[in-house]
């Protein structure tokens, strides 16, 4: 199933500065970002005229921004079809988790021995204003949260090629994250594993911070496996 003239969130008139091909990369890569990809069966498809009539543009750096995108990965171009968001398999998403664990449960080891203590603080208090009781009628905030949570662990490692070589594996966690979080009881897990990875981080245990950021995600690689309908190829 298609869905045509799909929304693009973030999506704003691009000005002078930069080259417009990287305006609008920039634009486009950031509306992908936000989309919730897999919630739902239908193929997120990208319309060259109205992205080019929202940011402003012509179709020439729009083009030019999707040919860079479709090299990283994250979009497609399928022959007398279109462009499309490229939506992973199962199998190739639990792979994806599997080195998104490794990367951020070294973030995590390297994090508790170089972030600062007023860095850890800040971790600590992206949760602050939750409660295990409230927290069914704030799902979307939370979900939001918890995505930063992750991103800035990873930054908090310090390593800047870290950063990028995670960065479009991010668009398909993140997206997985905000959608398994409102199933299977996850919330509730979600919170108590966000607060042993906080007190192991600002206690500076290295080593229990990363064997917990990484079994953290590998849980959420078990929940795609058990509970997730995507076609296995």
């Amino acid at each position: 199933m298609l869905q045509a003239h799909t929304p693009m969130p973030n999506l704003a008139f691009v000005g002078g500065g930069a080259t417009l091909r990287h305006q609008a990369y920039e634009m486009i890569k950031r509306s992908i970002l936000a989309m919730d990809i897999y919630n739902g069966s239908t193929e997120i498809r990208l319309e060259e005229n109205h992205i080019a009539r929202e940011l402003g543009v012509s179709r020439t750096p729009v083009r030019e921004a999707m040919s860079l995108l479709e090299q990283e990965g994250l979009v497609r171009s399928i022959p007398r079809r279109g462009l499309f968001v490229v939506r992973k398999t199962k199998r190739e998403l639990i792979e994806m988790i599997t080195v998104w664990a490794a990367l951020e449960g070294t973030a995590a080891y390297l994090a508790a021995t170089r972030a600062t203590d007023a860095e850890l603080a800040d971790l600590g208090e992206m949760f602050d204003s939750f409660t295990l009781s409230g927290l069914a009628n704030r799902l979307d905030d939370y979900a939001d949260a918890n995505i930063a949570f992750h991103q800035a662990i990873i930054r908090l490692g310090g390593c800047q090629l870290m950063v990028e070589m995670s960065a479009n594996l991010f668009v398909h966690v993140r997206a997985i994250r905000s959608t398994s979080i409102r199933q299977d009881g996850r919330p509730d897990r979600s919170m108590r594993e966000h607060a042993a990875i906080i007190a192991a981080l600002q206690a500076r245990a290295a080593e229990r911070a990363a064997i917990l950021v990484r079994d953290h995600a590998l849980g959420l690689a078990s929940h795609v496996e058990a509970h997730w309908s995507l076609p296995e190829t």
